[in-house]
């Protein structure tokens, strides 16, 4: 199989606050243009590290391809900067014109999209139940610990991960989470990975882009080492979403549904005055 993957970090020459000349690492970015059957559809800005999951999890967080199975092939081309991708014969696509005409760009690091959503759809879509273990958060944050290796090394970028229980199945770095999370969507897609006892972590604030796309992949949990926005909370609280943030060691806030958490560590109780 080719590797259409992308080097995600470049060597540049800078000068320090010594007046010396280093060489250091940057993240690349670069354009990546979704087209289908040859109608451009949105420009990506990206790593390109997973630019087939991420076209096609862009696509199916979007709406704008409903199966898999009607995709015939997506041929990736670095030096035209697009991602093709191609419907079998016979096969009906959705109406794009309508949401195609409805752009959103939202507060994404990058500039994320959004494009006309049927919220009515979402709303009325029953997401499956999770329950969360206090002392499997702790263990998932450590384990996490290990991943972010391009933002350890060159930061500037998101990380999102797919996880189960306290095992991380899934981690992506991208310029933007919404990138991140769309190329997890595009992986769950093409494996046929359910949603279902899933959480998606990311680095990144719980925004209401970020909430409507873990939605769309069938996940109802969410944890993030940052905040979260008004929007994202009321949108996790309409569709029955667990929401943790400002996840770190062993500190973090539940949002919403603190009832799917069971809360099976021992609190930290303060020492007596002076210790």
């Amino acid at each position: 199989m080719i590797n259409y993957s992308r080097s995600p970090t470049y060597n540049v020459l800078v000068t320090d606050q010594n007046k010396k000349e280093r060489k250091i690492a940057i993240p690349g970015e670069s354009p990546l243009t979704i087209m289908v059957d040859g109608q451009e559809i949105v420009t990506l800005m990206t790593l390109g590290t997973h630019p087939r999951e991420l076209a096609l999890g862009f696509m199916r967080n979007q709406g704008l391809i409903e199966n898999i199975e009607d995709v015939e092939s997506v041929k990736i081309n670095w030096e035209t900067e697009t991602a093709n991708i191609r419907i079998k014969p016979g096969k009906n696509l959705l109406d794009m014109s309508e949401k195609l005409s409805k752009r959103i760009v939202t507060s994404g690091c990058g500039g994320g999209t959004l494009f006309g959503h049927d919220m009515d759809e979402l709303y009325e879509s029953k997401l499956p139940e999770i329950k969360l273990r206090q002392s499997a958060i702790y263990s998932l944050l450590k384990q996490l610990k290990k991943y972010n290796l391009i933002y350890r090394q060159v930061g500037s970028v998101h990380g999102c991960g797919l996880c189960n229980n306290s095992k991380v199945l899934i981690f992506i770095e991208d310029i933007g989470r919404h990138n991140a999370a769309d190329t997890i969507a595009g992986r769950m897609w093409i494996d046929r990975i359910s949603g279902a006892d899933k959480i998606l972590y990311t680095t990144g604030r719980l925004t209401s882009e970020i909430v409507i796309k873990s939605a769309l992949m069938g996940i109802s949990a969410l944890l993030s080492r940052s905040g979260v926005t008004k929007m994202g909370l009321e949108l996790s609280q309409d569709l029955g979403i667990t929401l943790i943030a400002r996840a770190k060691g062993k500190k973090f806030y539940v949002y919403n549904a603190d009832e799917n958490v069971i809360f099976d560590e021992t609190p930290d109780v303060p020492g007596p005055p002076g210790q």
